[in-house]
């Protein structure tokens, strides 16, 4: 170890810092948990720098810069201070590499030589510094995927020099898990990365990162009741952070939690008022919550509100939420020619679209799912054009898996296409396809679902067909994924009574019963979720 890092004064510190207050006075009372990250700066760097610790810890982009600007006032040897603003720049590691410019690239490597020019106080942080270089470097000629491989390999090794130095284990864990294998069913980086956290959350309770990256790291169907700890206090942490109001609504959805999750992107919504980056991002999540308790006028309601944000923020996330919102509110009711009539898009002035070909996407898949189903072949064939444009989009930005999910929505188009047209098993065999498919990856983080599941397409084709055991069963398998979800409870329940099987017949319909016990006056949810199974 370092003899430049003192372990006892970091536990000393730590142990002062019970609460991170923001230095600036025009900013008092805000909370965003207990973060301290150790630096050789003077004290008041010091307290700025912790600052835009937790404020990077709560993926509060736009609030970093000014704590950092006034550590630099405050000691301008604070090289720490450009390593974090480098830090800062990536945005959220669970989109890589779609929110990570050329331009970026380029100014990440020139703020690690102002890093060092700067100053840097220990050999710890120049293994920081250094760490964080491999992601920048030779962004010309290697991978993404090689870069962010040497960055999980230098923030492992300063981890590993330093053990006292709990945040370099945070920042290890974040990036370990961001650089999942969306194909492992074993969840290999996400388990490690918990391990990696579970101990430092324990006794570390207040620690934002640690919360927050518990959830991304549980933020899966076989591992989401183990984030439920973490879900529940993250947004205790930090209450000042919007993106720590929603963070817990991923588990949340992933148990099928749908008032908690409504509540969570409630407040979420309310505490992004000053910048709106989260906001239809914690939109996107509210409304599959809404929807999967059969209140469709409190969905309708957040995309009234979608619409009326004056100024979207250009990020991935939004642009996404902004598609999506009304996709669901048409798929979701089995509303298949509001699907095929959704408007356009890209629509005039809502996002630069060429961007985000997987945002846009959701849209043509949408209005394909409804032509298919009202056997409007025409339109079926400009959707699907459509889309193998989007997939052709993504492979030219380099985004492997947007590329993958726009070829599985392709794959369950055709498959309803030529259901619904003939041969039936055919198109039955097209949608086995597309499900085994699409589970052979995870959702991403920016999603609370599919639009439809493959897998509860091909349940729906094989109901109507007749074969309601089939259904049963395929319906059964999308629970197991997506617990509560509604539409796949009411038709095991109508498939299960075609089938016979009167005791699961029963206990489906009560659970849907249940779970819509507050759906929209007139429109009772066991029966809506059911007609738009069947339908």
């Amino acid at each position: 170890m370092s003899m430049n890092w003192h372990p006892m004064r970091s536990a000393l510190a730590t142990a002062a810092l019970c609460t991170i207050l923001p230095a600036a006075a025009d900013d008092p009372g805000v909370k965003l948990g207990s973060v301290h990250f150790e630096v050789g700066c003077n004290a008041q760097a010091q307290r700025e720098f912790d600052l835009a610790m937790a404020y990077f810890h709560s993926f509060a982009w736009e609030q970093i810069k000014a704590p950092l600007d006034r550590a630099l006032a405050a000691d301008a040897t604070c090289g720490m201070a450009h390593w974090a603003r480098a830090l800062a720049s990536l945005d959220n590691p669970f989109v890589w590499p779609a929110n990570v410019s050329a331009k970026t690239l380029a100014e990440g490597a020139a703020l690690m030589e102002q890093a060092r020019k700067a100053g840097l106080a220990t050999q710890r942080e120049r293994d920081y510094v250094d760490a964080l270089a491999a992601f920048f470097e030779g962004a010309d000629k290697l991978s993404h995927r090689s870069r962010t491989k040497a960055l999980e390999s230098g923030l492992e090794k300063v981890a590993t020099t330093y053990p006292a130095d709990s945040e370099a284990s945070i920042l290890h864990a974040l990036v370990l898990s961001a650089n999942f294998d969306p194909a492992d069913r074993q969840y290999g980086n996400q388990l490690r990365a918990a391990r990696l956290l579970e101990p430092i959350f324990a006794k570390q309770p207040e620690h934002p990162g640690a919360a927050h990256y518990l959830i991304h790291s549980y933020d899966y169907p076989p591992l989401a009741v183990h984030g439920l700890p973490a879900a529940r206090r993250y947004s205790k942490i930090a209450p000042a952070a919007s993106h720590a109001q929603h963070m817990p609504s991923h588990i949340f959805t992933r148990v099928g939690a749908w008032t908690d999750s409504v509540a969570a992107n409630l407040a979420s919504a309310r505490a992004d008022a000053a910048s709106g980056p989260n906001t239809l991002h914690a939109y996107d999540y509210m409304t599959y919550a809404y929807l999967q308790m059969g209140q469709h006028r409190a969905a309708q309601a957040v995309q009234e509100s979608a619409v009326a944000i004056a100024k979207r923020p250009d990020n991935f996330a939004a642009a996404f939420a902004y598609a999506a919102i009304p996709a669901r509110l048409a798929l979701e009711r089995g509303d298949w020619a509001a699907a095929a009539e959704l408007p356009l898009t890209p629509a005039a002035d809502a996002y630069p679209w060429a961007k985000y070909p997987q945002a846009e996407a959701g849209n043509a898949y949408a209005r394909a799912l409804g032509a298919a189903a009202l056997g409007d072949a025409a339109a079926v064939d400009a959707e699907l054009a459509r889309l193998a444009r989007l997939r052709d989009a993504a492979t030219a930005l380099k985004i492997g898996y947007w590329v993958e999910q726009i070829g599985i929505q392709i794959d369950v188009v055709r498959g309803l296409a030529v259901f619904k047209a003939g041969p039936v098993q055919a198109g039955i065999a097209g949608l086995h396809k597309a499900a085994d498919r699409e589970d052979a990856s995870e959702k991403h983080a920016v999603t609370p679902g599919p639009l439809l599941p493959a897998r509860e397409v091909l349940a729906s084709a094989l109901l109507e067909s007749g074969d309601a055991a089939g259904a049963l069963r395929e319906f059964e398998a999308v629970l197991r994924k997506e617990p509560n979800r509604l539409r796949s409870m009411a038709g095991a329940a109508v498939a299960a009574e075609r089938a016979g099987d009167v005791g699961k017949a029963r206990d489906h319909a009560d659970k849907a019963s249940r779970q819509t016990a507050r759906a929209d006056v007139g429109i009772p949810g066991l029966k809506l979720a059911q007609h738009s199974v069947t339908r």
